[in-house]
């Protein structure tokens, strides 16, 4: 319990050290302009402590706890997803099994079952769960309530299980350990926001989809790809036991995928007139709105590392 693996315990103590940084920050700020509120930034500081304290010891728990940790993040997401989007009033018993494939996919990741959990939620629940529809006799609304309730559920669990599934992937850099891989793409993906908002400040003028998210500029999306290609391309060796090359891909992949992961839950939360899909983390909004990114660049980080690393 609590063994961590040497790089793996570098990177722990860097965030951790990051979030002593910012917290001093925000009180410094504070002190130099009293009259602003700074309110939002302690709240949001405050809710990373939380949030990334929590994923530390679950992590370092051992590989079940880890497992068990983003079984419950899926069920969270998804709740929130259920309870944004109108569904109709005969979907309620449609939900149940929604639900249902929660445990049932972090089942064949707990067993190591590769073939099952990369098939079940995109085959086996995407034929079942127009059929319990159709069972229960409405075709008022059906293929949109299918899409909807089959893409929340690919969203929810079959994309956030993938950080589950890295977890039960045999270790071949022994000096990160399990946790390397996790810890890469869950940074990688975090930091890529920060990029692209701080070079978006900074250099951003041409707007890339302003009716989705005006905030998103070229500026910011590129100067954040070529930061996080380039920090992918110093760390993935130290986490992962990817090449440099190979690290300097994904970590390209992964700086395109989170932007997109980011522009398609904001327009979810246009399309419905929300500004956050959700209250759960103070500061922050919902759970998809922290984990809107991560959707996105954890199943492509999966497989590209699964696929180059073995």
């Amino acid at each position: 319990m609590f063994e961590i693996a040497p790089h793996a315990r570098t990177v722990v103590l860097a965030v951790l050290g990051l979030l002593c940084v910012a917290s001093l920050s925000r009180l410094w700020l504070a002190q130099q302009n009293p009259t602003r509120d700074y309110q939002e930034l302690k709240l949001r500081i405050r809710s990373w402590w939380w949030m990334i304290g929590l994923l530390f010891v679950v992590l370092m728990l051992n590989r079940q706890a880890g497992i068990v940790f983003f079984a419950f993040l899926s069920y969270l997401a998804l709740k929130e997803f259920f309870s944004i989007v109108p569904t109709r009033l005969t979907d309620r018993r449609v939900l149940f099994w929604a639900y249902l494939a929660i445990p049932l996919q972090y089942f064949w990741i707990w067993h190591d079952w590769y073939g099952m959990f990369n098939v079940f939620v995109p085959v086996y629940v995407f034929l079942f769960l127009p059929v319990r529809m159709l069972l229960l006799g409405d075709n008022n609304g059906f293929i949109r309530s299918a899409g909807v309730i089959h893409w929340m559920v690919m969203l929810a669990v079959y994309c956030i299980s993938h950080l589950a599934a890295l977890l039960t992937l045999p270790v071949i850099n022994h000096a990160a350990g399990y946790l390397g891989p996790v810890l890469f793409v869950i940074f990688l993906t975090q930091f890529n926001d920060v990029c692209q908002y701080i070079w978006g400040k900074q250099v951003g003028r041409r707007k890339i989809i302003p009716l989705v998210s005006p905030n998103k500029t070229w500026g910011g999306f590129i100067g954040g790809c070529v930061t996080v290609t380039l920090c992918s391309g110093m760390i993935g060796p130290y986490l992962t036991g990817l090449s440099w090359q190979l690290s300097l891909v994904v970590g390209a992949m992964i700086a395109v995928a989170g932007f997109f992961g980011d522009v398609v839950i904001s327009s979810v939360k246009r399309d419905l007139g929300i500004k956050d899909t959700g209250q759960l983390i103070p500061g922050h909004g919902g759970i998809l709105d922290r984990l809107d990114s991560i959707i996105y660049t954890a199943p492509i980080f999966f497989h590209f590392y699964r696929y180059f690393a073995y």
